[in-house]
């Protein structure tokens, strides 16, 4: 299927959608407007879009499908710019966190019979064009909000399409959209920077707790290195819902507290092994949105060429490797090589083949 996509921004997640569409509909042609010059001329000379414009304008009335993926204060100014130029059949959306205010537009612009917000809940704490990749959008929840007059077929085309691209879509109000990601998105990344900036407070001159703070630390806290502009604007677009999430939060933490003052063991207790239990059903869900990891630990010897040994060896049958690293915890204590792969039979494969090699592998 050809198809002309049009894209207003192109950073991590616009260039991961556009990656997706050149990927699985290599006869498509794309368009693309962004405010930095380098990554448009980036994604030109790889071959990801075909026509890069400085301003948006009339060469966008040829498309079936735009997506607005700058933040949401710009993609409503966008949509302005765009309602002279969009053709009859074109399906519109964004790619926002926060829904209520560009469906608030849409109304006002007359745009509901063709905007159908969207929401991919996968991204990075990294940022911009150069970090995107096709990948990103694979088995990742991808939530759709059409506007209240968009027809059927234009919610059946922009669904095919989504689970096209390897995302799993989801159609939800955008009510209910802003409220559930105000607790599983909006709520996490207040409460990572909120954790930074205690141990920050907290830490003494000599930053003993920056120096070992690692492992279960730094995973729950990963998030807290995303780009502040965009959460700065996600907090005063999605306010109410944010606070509604905050005040629940905030009552869990005071009754936390008095189960530590009172030592509590049946409610300590009770706290930890409800989380994990519920957590732990998120992650075997069969399409839940926490991906499935594939990981395995390996001893190796603190010499030049180690890391680069195991990697060849794994690249010789053919093995993909995702992520690899050295990692200190307090489970592993002289630090080991963590390999994390795509698929299990993967990881499994390399179990064996290390093993094969006399390597001390852990999994967990």
């Amino acid at each position: 299927m050809k198809i002309t996509v049009g894209f207003i921004g192109l950073g991590l997640i616009g260039g991961s959608l556009a990656k997706a569409i050149r990927q699985f509909y290599p006869d498509s042609h794309i368009l693309a407007y962004n405010r930095s010059l380098p990554a448009l001329k980036a994604a030109k000379s790889e071959g990801v879009v075909d026509e890069i414009y400085s301003e948006v304008d009339y060469h966008f009335r040829a498309c079936d499908y735009i997506f607005l993926c700058t933040p949401v204060s710009n993609n409503i100014q966008f949509m302005r710019l765009l309602k002279n130029y969009l053709s009859p059949d074109c399906i519109l959306s964004d790619v926002g966190s926060v829904k209520g205010m560009i469906h608030q537009q849409a109304a006002e612009l007359g745009l509901s019979h063709c905007f159908i917000g969207g929401h991919p809940m996968a991204g990075s704490e990294k940022t911009g064009y150069e970090n995107s990749k096709a990948r990103l959008l694979e088995n990742a929840y991808y939530i759709l909000t059409p506007a209240e007059n968009v027809n059927i077929q234009k919610i059946s085309d922009y669904t095919e399409l989504i689970s096209s691209l390897g995302a799993i879509p989801l159609v939800l109000t955008h009510q209910e959209h802003d409220y559930i990601t105000a607790g599983i998105s909006h709520l996490p990344h207040i409460v990572a920077a909120s954790l930074v900036n205690l141990v920050r407070e907290l830490d003494t001159e000599d930053e003993h707790m920056k120096l070992i703070a690692a492992g279960g630390f730094k995973d729950i806290t990963r998030i807290a290195s995303s780009s502040p502009d965009m959460w700065q604007q996600i907090c005063l677009e999605n306010p109410e819902n944010i606070s509604r999430v905050l005040d629940v939060f905030i009552r869990m933490l005071v009754q936390a507290r008095c189960q530590v003052d009172q030592k509590d063991a049946q409610e300590l207790y009770n706290l930890f092994s409800q989380a994990r239990d519920y957590r732990d059903s998120i992650e075997i869900l069969p399409e839940g949105p926490l991906k499935k990891s594939y990981i395995l630990y390996c001893d190796i010897a603190d010499e030049p060429g180690g890391i680069a040994s195991i990697a060849t060896l794994l690249a010789m049958e053919q093995i993909n490797i995702k992520n690899i690293g050295i990692i200190h915890n307090r489970e592993f204590e002289e630090g080991v090589l963590r390999i994390e792969f795509y698929e299990n039979p993967d990881c499994e494969k390399a179990l064996g083949i290390l093993k094969k090699r006399n390597y001390i592998t852990y999994t967990r």
